[in-house]
């Protein structure tokens, strides 16, 4: 097994803290599906495989980096400015998404999650854009990671920055 790789997740909750038990539901799932499968690749380091800790400093998410022997690796500050629109306009398509199951035809849903998965992949290209140069993920690691970026803002309760 590759050791470019995430082994663990931990969010810190004093930056972090989740909203109620479905915030905190959304983090866990988030957590697995990114921890089942995923190619991260710290630039010039192979000290892998990783445990990643999340945390916040004011519109700034933290990710710090250490083996599996809790050595430290590398810490990287990603500014949430560039994601705020795309978390704001996936959040908004996801509302209309959850009521058009309600509401809506087959089509009209299938349309609105087209959509929605649209909004998705560009959150996962800009992630990948942001990290270039410091960390390789491939584009489904991309994917489950801005999910899990998603689900932390979501659980606070606010768009990043807000």
């Amino acid at each position: 097994m590759s050791t470019n790789r995430l082994v663990a997740v931990h969010i810190d909750d004093d930056t972090l803290g989740a909203s109620g038990p479905d915030a905190e539901h959304e983090r866990r799932v988030a957590i697995f599906d990114l921890i089942e499968e995923n190619s991260f690749n710290i630039l010039g380091e192979d000290r892998g495989p990783y445990v990643l800790a999340l945390s916040q400093v004011e519109r700034r998410l933290i990710f710090a980096l250490r083996n599996e022997g809790g050595e430290e690796v590398h810490t990287f500050i990603l500014s949430m400015g560039p994601f705020r629109g795309v978390i704001r306009d996936y959040f908004m398509i996801c509302d209309s998404y959850y009521e058009a199951i309600r509401t809506s035809t087959p089509h009209q849903i299938e349309a609105i999650d087209m959509a929605r998965r649209g909004i998705h992949n560009e959150g996962s290209e800009l992630l990948k854009e942001r990290l270039e140069g410091k960390i390789a993920i491939d584009f489904h690691t991309a994917r489950r990671l801005f999910t899990l970026i998603c689900a932390l803002h979501a659980g606070q309760g606010r768009a990043p920055g807000a």
